[in-house]
């Protein structure tokens, strides 16, 4: 046992040099991303991280550690090149991760000067939809250097197989290749399936996210998730892939109908409601500032996402109200914004106490707080959800603003919540 616990020490104080190791490192990658600002060198080296990686496997002579090594120093450099993004970023937020990093750019009239922030000196597949005003889009094309415009049928149905399928075959005959990318213009629909696109198109293309929606900038554009829609489930397939970077134009906003706004704040609420007091109180104005309740809620988002970005844990948080909201989403037929459903989905989750408040919260935002629909119909999409798994359905409660859990129910369950949002319980 004396041994064991030698060794362990050894490893322990073999660990404490590799940290310290690790510092000189990060520090000199740093002076090295001042040296490529100032040269105008590009971050990507992969000629010179090849050599590296060469050059240190041929210091390992156990051929039965190689790989190991390997691997190590592929997150490495990974980690070194997201750090060095970061620095040199002029985005006001990141979303930082072992080895990417997403910046997210939030200015009014990004749009505009799009090629300030984003690398379109490629093919660039711009993804939108018709419901979106073409002059977003057309704004993109005219800063890429080979822009294609693809527009897809406004709402859920082009989160579909067969426009996804439509999709791919119009990227592989414009020749898109592994160094072009994909631009989604638009809302979460457009997001999720052109992300997806990308994170399947030649095993994984950059892709960027232009959200045009207060929804889609608040919650969608940013995490990584993309999917479509299958065999009437929702999100039922997809991949996590961190965007290259999320643009946000909050000028944009001045075009969306009080309803579409409306629809963005439900998420924003729930971000208020689990993880931040400050910004419900700020959600209760009689007109919330909405620079400031994005950022907020932004914040909250990467914030969750940089801790568990494939949603292993924490990052169940988000799901608050998307329990029965994607429930009642299916039962009503497409009535009801995503938004809209997902504020109802969150009052049976909430504290009794609680509940009085979010009801006026909603509905100081313009949102439904009972509403048509059948709750067998949508018990039978609960029933499919990706929380459901053979120990019930996990869900988010919220039982004071700023604090949650999560609470494993059984489907049964689930009937009283979604008739207690009828209009006449």
């Amino acid at each position: 046992m004396k041994s064991l616990e030698r060794s362990r020490a050894d490893i322990d104080h073999l660990d404490a040099k590799m940290a310290s190791l690790y510092t000189q490192r990060m520090a000199t990658v740093r002076d090295i991303a001042a040296q490529k600002q100032a040269e105008g060198l590009p971050i990507r080296d992969p000629g010179r991280e090849q050599t590296v990686l060469e050059r240190n496997l041929a210091r390992i002579a156990d051929p039965d550690l190689r790989p190991g090594y390997a691997a190590l120093l592929r997150r490495q450099m990974a980690a070194a090149r997201a750090y060095q993004e970061k620095l040199l970023s002029r985005a006001e937020l990141c979303v930082q991760l072992a080895d990417s990093v997403c910046p997210i750019y939030l200015k009014d009239g990004a749009l505009q000067d799009a090629d300030r922030y984003l690398e379109l000196d490629r093919r660039v597949c711009i993804v939108t939809d018709d419901g979106t005003p073409p002059e977003y889009a057309a704004a993109l094309a005219d800063k890429c250097a080979a822009p294609m415009i693809v527009t897809v049928p406004a709402g859920e149905g082009s989160k579909s197989v067969a426009v996804w399928t439509d999709l791919l075959q119009r990227m592989q005959y414009a020749g898109l290749t592994r160094s072009d990318c994909v631009a989604a213009v638009g809302g979460g629909v457009v997001g999720d399936l052109a992300g997806f696109a990308a994170a399947s198109y030649l095993r994984g293309i950059d892709c960027y996210q232009i959200p045009t929606t207060l929804l889609a900038m608040a919650d969608a554009s940013v995490g990584g998730k993309t999917a479509l829609n299958y065999g009437g489930v929702k999100n039922a397939v997809g991949a996590i892939r961190q965007p290259r970077a999320v643009l946000m134009d909050p000028t944009v906003l001045q075009t969306l109908p009080h309803r579409q706004l409306a629809n963005g704040l439900a998420e924003i609420l729930k971000m208020a409601l689990t993880s931040d007091p400050m910004l419900f109180a700020l959600l209760r104005q009689p007109e919330p500032p909405l620079r400031d309740i994005l950022l907020r809620a932004l914040n909250v988002k990467i914030a969750v996402v940089e801790q568990d970005e494939r949603e292993t844990g924490l990052r169940r948080v988000l799901n608050f109200g998307h329990t029965l909201g994607h429930g009642i989403e299916a039962a009503c037929g497409g009535r009801l914004l995503h938004g809209e459903c997902v504020g109802l989905g969150m009052l049976p989750m909430c504290a009794p106490q609680l509940r009085p408040q979010v009801e006026a919260a909603l509905t100081g935002l313009g949102l439904p707080t009972r509403a048509e629909f059948d709750p067998e119909a949508a018990l039978a999409a609960i029933a499919h959800d990706k929380k459901t798994d053979a120990c019930g359905i996990r869900t988010v409660r919220v039982d004071e603003i700023g604090q949650w859990r999560l609470e494993t129910v059984q489907l049964s369950d689930l009937r009283p919540m979604l008739r207690g949002l009828l209009p006449n319980p």
